[in-house]
């Protein structure tokens, strides 16, 4: 039985978009970085839409190999077939929005690592756990990735699975255009012609541009240039044809392609072509692959390639599964799809990586408790933080599912420590007890220093807020609210909002659930919901229910301890894990209150601090793990 879905192989490299749009690539003064790659982003493409899809490329053994292994990983593609090359580093390619008709790009590729693919890193019982190989033609440019190439192709037939080729004509990576003229898409060469039709026989699906074509066929013009191809090839061919979408071509090509099986397409704004044919390659496996008719398949291609023209970026434009039906159920309500704020919101939350549907959490943000305790100093204090780290860090022992809450103030180097640890790592915002909220003067007066946090970190706010709240108070927060919710999206920052309105006013079953939708209501969509221990299942029902009523893609919520004891902790956690939503708990002064009180005095040790912590952190945890247990238990 197979596996994989789907293999692509080819080109993979570290993209840098420029962020400045309108402006020459010559004047770009900061870039977003991006996974790229024609199979690369294909293999992502493929796999946000529900397939099992891997690559077979090669990187550098350097940080930008790692990061195209790891946004693999996160992406959900297999990463079995991916070589770390020691020799060579990992292709980069720089790329600009000038306007919309420029996107001028640079290739670094000389000598880059997945050109360094050779046939022994083509593995046949790898090929055979799948049931379609994709190639792209870049990789046909060179003696030795050729060979690389046909081989799996080789492989694939022989097995019985089905082979697709994504044209993928780039001038200047086969050596006939300049290093400067990476944006252009056509240039006639005999020799690329020739190359290009000793392999067409080994494909069952052919997709190209017009362009494409031209240079597979050897001739300029269209219709003459898919005859030249199915000459050669009994393919299925695509034809893409920018805005008047693509056609499908099975048997003999007629004299139009308007006779061609079609889909419908999607006329939206162009703002970036750069990895649109990426996306549309995507939309045209699934549907390839699940059997579907090509009108269908079109469909979805056509679909795919219009999220891609409309966003920044390859890879992080392309949809989920979930974000096309959305798409083909609601229909297009603005052109511009990137500056559609509910279609925006699907495309966050069905494409944020990891699993978190448990986050034990140590929260050690707390700055304004620790600085009021006797012995404190901002150096003692950064000390301790990084042992309350040492301690998360001794409990989580590797195993998934645990978070740490620790601000920049004084506890930045256990921040910065806490990176790639695989913790779930939220850092605070607001000025502590204020209210109106304020912020933390380092995020700047614009929010604007949101732009150096760690991209792991998630952007917790506090909120001091009651329905009952004055009108001016209630607008003033939300206002700031959505501020900082904004600046945190801009960034790709998750962020979580806690709110506690008991310390302003009485509460009961309804408090929290009335506060929700109020931030719902101003378009503050938060990943994760940070929620007072409540006393009733009523008030957790009418929390979870304003929550999923308005956002049911949320991440879920955690449930704060407000420095209870165990006892009181492990009752309000026995309410809150009747609740699938409640993801886990984020508890501090309770694990690390006496702790820091004996140490900051000098009456304990490094070693006792840590080792209390590490205890207090595994029982809560127990207590959380045995009351989720019980709660799903009590379901069945």
């Amino acid at each position: 039985m197979t596996k994989l879905d789907l293999i692509t192989i080819g080109r993979s490299s570290v993209d840098l978009y420029g962020a400045q749009i309108g402006g020459r690539l010559e004047d770009m003064g900061s870039f977003d970085k991006y996974i790229g790659g024609s199979p690369t982003n294909i293999a992502c493409g493929t796999a946000r839409l529900g397939l099992k899809s891997a690559v077979i490329t090669a990187v550098g053994d350097e940080h930008m190999g790692r990061f195209v292994t790891e946004q693999l990983a996160r992406e959900g593609v297999n990463t079995d077939g991916v070589k770390v090359d020691p020799e060579r580093l990992t292709a980069l390619v720089l790329l600009g929005i000038r306007d919309q008709e420029q996107f001028p790009l640079i290739f670094y590729r000389e000598n880059c690592a997945d050109m360094g693919l050779t046939v022994d890193d083509i593995d046949p019982a790898f090929i055979q756990s799948a049931r379609a190989v994709v190639a792209t033609g870049t990789h046909l440019s060179h003696p030795q990735v050729e060979a690389a190439t046909i081989k799996a192709l080789d492989i694939a037939r022989a097995a019985g699975l089905q082979t697709a080729l994504d044209i993928d004509y780039r001038p200047n990576l086969w050596g006939v255009a300049g290093h400067g003229d990476g944006e252009n898409r056509f240039v006639a060469s005999d020799a690329v012609t020739t190359k290009l039709q000793s392999t067409l026989h080994l494909f069952d699906l052919i997709v190209g541009t017009e362009e494409e074509f031209h240079i597979a066929g050897g001739t300029t013009d269209t219709i003459a240039a898919l005859r030249a191809v199915r000459a050669v090839s009994g393919a299925t061919l695509v034809c893409k044809r920018g805005a008047d979408g693509a056609v499908a071509f099975v048997g003999e090509i007629p004299d139009s392609l308007d006779e061609g099986a079609a889909g419908p397409g999607f006329p939206i704004e162009v703002f970036n072509v750069l990895g649109a044919g990426d996306g549309f390659m995507s939309g045209l496996l699934k549907g390839w692959l699940d059997g579907e008719d090509w009108p269908t398949a079109l469909k979805y291609a056509n679909a795919c390639g219009a999220f891609a023209v409309s966003r920044h970026g390859c890879t992080p434009a392309y949809p989920s599964w979930d974000e096309l039906q959305f798409f083909f159920a609601r229909g297009i309500k603005r052109p511009d799809l990137r500056n559609d704020a509910e279609l925006e919101q699907v495309h966050w939350a069905t494409n944020r990586s990891g699993d978190w549907s448990s986050v034990k959490t140590f929260a050690f943000d707390h700055r304004l408790q620790l600085e009021e305790m006797q012995g404190y100093t901002l150096e003692k204090g950064a000390a301790f933080k990084e042992l309350c780290l040492a301690a998360a860090m001794k409990v989580q022992d590797g195993k998934p599912g645990y978070g740490i809450l620790c601000d920049n103030r004084i506890g930045r180097s256990a921040l910065h420590q806490a990176s790639g640890t695989g913790l779930w790592i939220g850092r605070p915002t607001e000025l502590p007890g204020s209210r109106p909220i304020a912020f933390e003067p380092e995020l700047g007066e614009d929010l604007g220093n949101l732009r150096e946090w760690a991209r792991e970190n998630v952007v917790k706010l506090l909120v001091f807020c009651h329905p009952d709240d004055d009108d001016k108070t209630s607008k003033m927060q939300i206002a700031r609210v959505k501020r900082l919710f904004t600046a945190a999206r801009r960034n790709g920052l998750e962020f979580l909002l806690e709110i506690i309105p008991s310390k302003v006013g009485p509460v009961d079953d309804h408090t929290s659930a009335v506060l929700i939708q109020s931030f719902y209501d101003a378009g503050v969509y938060p990943d994760w919901w940070k929620l007072e221990p409540f006393k009733t299942d009523a008030a957790w029902t009418n929390a979870v229910a304003a929550i999923e009523r308005n956002d049911p893609r949320t991440r879920g919520i955690v449930v704060l301890g407000l420095d209870a004891p165990e006892a009181e902790l492990a009752a309000s956690f026995a309410l809150a894990a009747r609740q699938p939503l409640v993801k886990g708990f984020a508890v501090g002064r309770t694990i690390f209150g006496d702790a820091a009180r004996a140490w900051l005095k000098g009456e304990m040790a490094d070693d006792a601090a840590i080792t209390q912590m590490v205890g207090r952190y595994t029982r809560l945890c127990n207590i959380w793990d045995k009351a989720r247990a019980d709660a799903r238990l009590n379901e069945e």
